[in-house]
């Protein structure tokens, strides 16, 4: 009988090293507490909309149930340019879009054009794990560069990602607004970032899926897009989830320069072999009708940011800087600096689930984040608990 180590010896350095998730470890150490609010994952708690549904179930009906178009379903490639194009203002040819099986799809896709073995990949921390497990697992090797925080808020250093730049770097992700941070770019930020990629040849790998999530200033977030030339190495990764509810359909897009289409669609052929088109179907129904339900999970978004960070402030325990964009709330607790015991600590004592800061990387470990994309109700509840526990346990 083969050992157990053994058989996992065997596997692949990647495989072997891809990270146990800080926000799992926690969500499933509390999953089936009575009671418990759930603030620890990057989602809401209301339902896909039934018109999104709707449409899914009428693709099924109809028998879209064969294979499909490795790029996405045209109509489908349509809509989100017209999406994007009515978000940002100006036309997109929708030759530049590629429909992947969820975000994280479309992330790792970038990461396979642009790294492998040998090859360095720059994440500026606190961010989402999955960036650096991502690049990890692809055979690169990421390259964690942290913010810096102050109580007005996360600032990127352009000058100490210049210096973490080697001859093996290939890419930067840049995700903005911030996940777990809120942290935005600004337009300064954006252009200072694309002359360093410009200026050493690196691809940029540009997260802005809370980009319509903004909350002091106009939105769109500022946006790569906003710059960006044609022969500019940038590849935008995107997700239906946040914006129309939609985490567990797993439907995203990659936007790219056309000429990079037959390569895109070769990989997502040997990941994938497309995305169900009845998932696309719920897609095109989303992007073009779902502008009323995204006023609605933004208005959400925007009460829930006040409630807590207004009632978090008041216990004069935590520090945070106000958050920017996206639906979280990033702080540290004053005398807690191993955020992952402690956020099983308040999973038993406040019944309040946390992501831990510790998951998302150089930077965050004394940090928890917590998502406010949900009812006041439960926001208002959630707080309380926080706050009575954190003046008992806290010091």
């Amino acid at each position: 009988m083969i050992e157990t180590d053994s058989l996992i010896s065997s596997l692949r350095r990647e495989a072997i090293e891809a990270p146990i998730s800080g926000i799992v470890d926690v969500f499933n150490y509390g999953r089936h507490r009575e009671g418990l609010i759930p603030l620890w994952v990057g989602e809401g708690d209301l339902p896909t909309p039934s018109f999104i549904a709707e449409a899914a179930v009428a693709s099924l009906a109809a028998g879209e149930t064969f294979y499909t178009y490795q790029r996405g379903l045209p109509e489908l490639r349509e809509a989100i340019a017209r999406y994007i194009g009515r978000i940002y203002g100006r036309p997109v040819s929708p030759e530049r879009f590629f429909v992947t099986s969820g975000g994280m799809h479309a992330l790792q896709t970038a990461f396979r054009m642009v790294s492998g073995a040998g090859d360095e990949v720059i994440v500026p921390t606190p961010a989402w794990p999955n960036f650096v497990a991502g690049v990890g697992i692809s055979g690169a090797r990421p390259v964690e560069v942290p913010m810096t925080f102050t109580d007005k808020g996360w600032l990127l250093d352009i000058d100490r990602i210049a210096a973490a730049i080697t001859p093996a770097t290939k890419a930067l992700v840049i995700n903005t607004p911030s996940n777990p941070t809120s942290w935005m770019a600004t337009a300064e930020d954006i252009a200072a970032v694309l002359a360093l990629a410009r200026r050493h040849g690196l691809w940029i790998i540009a997260d802005e899926i809370y980009g319509r999530f903004v909350y002091d200033a106009p939105a769109p977030a500022p946006s790569f897009r906003d710059v960006i030339d044609d022969e500019d190495r940038i590849v935008f990764v995107q997700t239906m989830s946040k914006n129309w509810a939609m985490t567990g359909w797993r439907v995203g897009w990659l936007e790219a320069n056309p000429r990079l289409g037959q390569t895109i669609e070769n990989l997502i052929q040997y990941s994938s072999s497309g995305t169900a088109a009845f998932m696309q179907r719920a897609a095109i129904a989303a992007l073009d009708q779902g502008e009323a339900f995204f006023a609605e999970q933004f208005e959400r978004a925007k009460i829930g940011r006040a409630i807590v960070s207004q009632g978090l402030s008041a216990t004069n325990r935590v520090r945070f800087a106000p958050a920017q964009g996206a639906f979280y709330l990033f702080f540290s607790v004053d005398g807690v600096e191993d955020s992952a015991r402690f956020a099983k600590v308040l999973v038993d004592e406040a019944a309040v689930g946390l992501a831990p800061g510790t998951t998302f990387g150089a930077g965050g470990e004394a940090f928890f984040r917590l998502c406010f994309a949900r009812k006041s109700a439960d926001l208002e509840e959630a707080t309380r608990r926080l706050a009575t526990a954190l003046m008992r346990l806290a010091r």
